[in-house]
């Protein structure tokens, strides 16, 4: 009788044994309440929402403000002040239209020149000079009023510079106004200067003026 066969069966029927009996001792060392219970590794614990708003407070009292960020400090100015300006401004809508009629007669004047013309002429120039003396006092009484306004101050300060300036050129062509335009036979002659610086002057005043003038007007 050949007992291969049950030699082979025992082997595997003691394997059987020995796997159960360690399934046993596994299972009989946790309570029978979490047999056949999958346990997972603890997931790490979550930052305490108390310590996330600690931060934010610190950060919080840790926080300035920008030097860049400062209130402007307001500008009061006074009803004269407004006054001033209402005054300059409408006296300043006579600009283009006394430049505009005194180039024209003054050039008449130069090319044909009658006695007509000539009180026309001087009649302009007294109403342009009016014109800047009164937009000289309200002007720069208002610039010094409004030193401190940081808010188109270098526009004013660019007006006020051409406008003296376009004074200083208007009061130097009156000085050098001829005092007889045209003369005998065609021929210039003056007293007082020259036709052509007398006319010079005039154009520069009159271009300075004009600019100083669209610097305002294109940029309230």
């Amino acid at each position: 009788m050949r007992i291969w066969p049950l030699v082979v069966l025992a082997a595997v029927c003691g394997v059987s044994g020995v796997r159960e009996a360690a399934a046993q001792t596994q299972d009989t060392s946790l309570s029978p309440a979490f047999a056949g219970v999958t346990f997972l590794p603890p997931e790490p614990a979550a930052e305490p929402a108390t310590t996330s708003l600690l931060m934010s407070v610190k950060e919080l009292a840790a926080w300035k403000p920008a030097a860049s960020a400062q209130r402007p400090v307001a500008i009061e100015y006074s009803d004269a002040y407004r006054w001033r300006g209402k005054v300059h401004r409408i006296a300043s809508f006579a600009t283009l239209p006394l430049f505009v009629a005194e180039g024209f007669v003054g050039q008449s004047l130069y090319s044909d020149p009658t006695e007509g013309k000539k009180t026309a002429h001087l009649a302009i120039a007294s109403g342009i000079g009016a014109l800047f003396a009164v937009n000289a006092v309200t002007g720069v009484w208002n610039l010094i009023d409004s030193r401190n306004d940081t808010n188109g101050r270098t526009r004013r300060l660019v007006h006020s510079v051409l406008m003296i300036a376009a004074s200083g050129a208007f009061f130097a062509t009156a000085a050098t106004g001829p005092e007889n335009e045209g003369g005998e036979n065609g021929q210039q002659r003056s007293s007082e200067g020259s036709p052509s610086t007398h006319r010079a002057l005039a154009f520069t005043s009159i271009g300075l003026a004009t600019t100083a003038y669209l610097i305002m007007l294109f940029n309230r």
